[in-house]
């Protein structure tokens, strides 16, 4: 993606297919003005970390992060424009389906007071705009530290989940693409939800007489796919973690600058800096806030249970 950015060279394989160029260009124009689109309507601008392992013959070599850029966001942009038009080919059909839907943060008050302790007022009651903006003037002010701020925001927004929705039920719409209407339907490959969507589809299309699900068969697959999600996020999740003990575990007693991600009743963690693992600050956690940058010294790691834990230094 480096080329469209103008910071890298046009691959072979593009230039070497007749029209690609000009298309690649078409799409990513196209893919810009829809990102701005969505940005101007309350779409949130969030960006968390996500460090995948480097695994070379069986061992964990490193983490590493995964970089947006210009291609990514032109994929991604193309597949909520498809589950967005697919959710309204469906509903013109009058066919019941499955929404993927983020309700209306009921912890709103936390994420005003996130941005009160950054100096920031937002709205009473939950507006998507307004966040937006926040987030966007956050990003611009401390980008080492604006995707701990989204990871908070997420968690206070609560998990996206699969809804049941019938024709003319009121749909609860998805607060953080700021859209109403949404479903998952382009990767049946890897999701479920998204080959139950395209069976949906091909009924339409091939003029089915009956829909391939019932309503009631549509309520038990939403509450089984939300639950199954969340299952597969947490071993995920562990397997992060299991990767970065395993990194980490050759380096007990090394020092690290890191950023606090998290301090409550629970717990102090931080995020290091390089390599971007994550772990609970045992020793000298008191008065830690996060965003905080601090130097802490590895005490253990335990791969089995996925724990690192840290001292603070500093």
């Amino acid at each position: 993606g480096d080329w469209l950015e103008g910071t890298g060279p046009i691959p072979g394989t593009v230039t070497e297919t007749p029209g690609l160029l000009e298309q690649v260009l078409l799409q990513n124009e196209a893919a810009m003005r829809m990102k701005k689109r969505r940005t101007e309507q309350g779409a949130l601008a969030l960006e968390t970390i996500e460090a995948a392992p480097v695994v070379t013959d069986g061992q964990v070599r490193g983490l590493v992060i995964q970089q947006q850029n210009r291609a990514r966001c032109l994929i991604e942009e193309f597949m909520v424009a498809a589950n967005g038009s697919v959710t309204a080919f469906l509903s013109d059909a009058d066919l019941p389906m499955i929404h993927r839907v983020v309700r209306t943060p009921k912890n709103w008050e936390g994420i005003v007071a996130e941005a009160a302790e950054r100096g920031e007022a937002l709205p009473p009651e939950p507006d998507a705009e307004a966040l937006t903006r926040f987030l966007i003037r956050q990003k611009a002010a401390d980008p080492d530290r604006f995707p701990d701020l989204s990871l908070t925001v997420v968690k206070l927004m609560g998990a996206g989940e699969y809804v049941a929705f019938r024709p003319g039920d009121v749909p609860i719409g998805h607060f953080a693409l700021a859209v109403t209407d949404y479903t998952h339907g382009t990767a049946p490959n890897r999701r479920y939800v998204d080959l139950i969507i395209q069976r949906l589809i091909k009924s339409v299309v091939d003029a089915e007489r009956y829909p391939p699900y019932t309503p009631l068969e549509l309520d038990d697959l939403a509450v089984r796919l939300t639950d199954r999600e969340k299952a597969s996020q947490k071993v995920e999740r562990f397997v992060r973690k299991a990767a970065a003990a395993v990194l980490l575990r050759e380096r007990i007693g090394d020092s690290f600058e890191a950023f606090v991600t998290g301090a409550s009743e629970k717990g102090t963690y931080v995020r290091l800096i390089d390599p971007p693992a994550e772990g609970r600050v045992m020793q000298g956690e008191q008065g830690l806030r996060v965003g905080q940058r601090v130097r802490v010294r590895l005490m253990a790691t335990d791969p089995y249970k996925g724990f690192i834990d840290f001292a603070r230094t500093r």
